[in-house]
């Protein structure tokens, strides 16, 4: 179960008031979720009892929001005793949060969706080394940091979604193409704020260089069939409305879609294909979702237990056949949904240059008007 708390002190009391009030400005995750209110143990700092290996206690800072989340996290806690605590916020926000409560901070692990920002959380100082064989072997080396301050969770792919009705998938092939005049009044996508976007073009500016990446965006911007607005799972019901013919869109969105206990998102499901773009080029973009181990972890190893725990193949079959998302430990099993994709060449490249061309991608859609 994940915690719930009590306070057990007037520091603690003070402490917890400090931290829900540094917090109040990061209470919605990347999709809007309210986020939860951190433990009293966490606000308060951690006992010395809880300082040893056998702290029965982990607290986390996720930008992640999704149900399975918090069923691999009970099955953690019935597994081991160790209890999770979850606070939700935006990435960025809880980098902040971390920096801002130094030494003092209850976070031991931080979790979000973005290698970008997973980097960042590194370079910012608010990580760790996570020193364990276990890890190391769950994961292959693409999907760690090198020098282990954090691992992947999980890797999702942003391809073509398409109109099965109106497209045939010959008709496609790179991301690129969709800035040609083919496709121009047919190209749906989401607003520039979409990280998802922001680091599809971060690739682009790493592997093609940024005059490219940015005649690439004009194109993009010239073929859109409407103003950018929603979410991935938006995109695909505007395939279906006839709105456009193609979209960008992360493979787990069509997941969740297919899915739905909605019946009308199982017919959006079923009426749009996944394209995966540049398979004779340089691969389908792909991302990943991961964890960082805290700097200040007072939980140092309930937390590298819980890294361990998630990256087994196990969990990482749940996170696939649950949230629809491709493992990171090859040994996991693939849902048949997943397996019916088949098998697609990845982008190589490091997760780090995400974050490092982010800044220069953000400029590049405000400077060609992608909204």
């Amino acid at each position: 179960m994940l915690g719930r708390f009590t306070f057990s002190s007037v520091a603690a009391i003070l402490l917890f008031i400090l931290l829900t009030a540094c917090g109040a400005g990061s209470g919605s995750s990347e999709n809007g979720n309210t986020a939860s209110q951190p433990s009293e143990s966490a606000a308060a700092g951690q006992s010395q009892e809880q300082e040893q290996s056998g702290s029965k206690e982990v607290n986390i800072y996720t930008a992640r929001h999704y149900e399975v989340d918090g069923k691999l996290y009970d099955e953690f806690t019935r597994a081991t005793g160790i209890k999770v605590n979850v606070v939700e916020g935006k990435a960025e926000e809880l980098i902040e949060r971390m920096k801002r409560e130094g030494e003092s901070s209850p976070a031991d692990l931080f979790i979000t969706v973005d290698g970008g920002i997973l980097n960042n959380a590194k370079t910012s100082g608010i990580l760790q080394p996570i020193e364990s064989d276990t890890v190391n072997s769950n994961v292959p080396a693409e999907y760690r940091d090198a020098d282990n301050h954090w691992v992947g969770l999980s890797a999702r792919a942003r391809i073509i979604a398409y109109s099965k009705e109106r497209v045939k998938p010959e008709q496609l092939s790179t991301y690129e193409d969709l800035a040609t005049d083919k496709w121009k009044g047919k190209v749906l996508v989401r607003s520039s704020t979409s990280l998802y976007n922001q680091s599809l073009l971060a690739s682009l500016i790493e592997l093609n260089g940024e005059a490219q990446a940015e005649e690439w965006a004009k194109g993009i911007v010239a073929n859109m069939a409407r103003k950018p607005e929603g979410g991935d799972r938006d995109q695909a019901k505007a395939i279906v409305a006839g709105q456009g013919d193609v979209a960008l869109m992360n493979t787990y969105y069509v997941g969740q879609l297919l899915n739905s206990k909605d019946a009308e998102e199982v017919k959006v499901g079923e009426q749009i294909g996944v394209f995966f773009p540049n398979q004779e080029t340089t691969g389908t973009h792909v991302n990943i979702s991961g964890v960082g181990l805290a700097k200040h972890s007072k939980n140092k190893d309930a937390a590298i237990k819980l890294i361990e725990y998630l990256t087994g193949a196990e969990a990482q079959a749940i996170f696939s056949s649950e949230n629809f998302e491709f493992p990171v430990n090859p040994e996991a099993e693939l849902p048949e949904l997943l397996k019916s994709w088949g098998e697609f060449k990845k982008q190589q490249l490091d997760f780090s240059k995400l974050g490092e061309h982010n800044k220069k991608a953000v400029e590049i859609l405000n400077k060609v008007g992608w909204d």
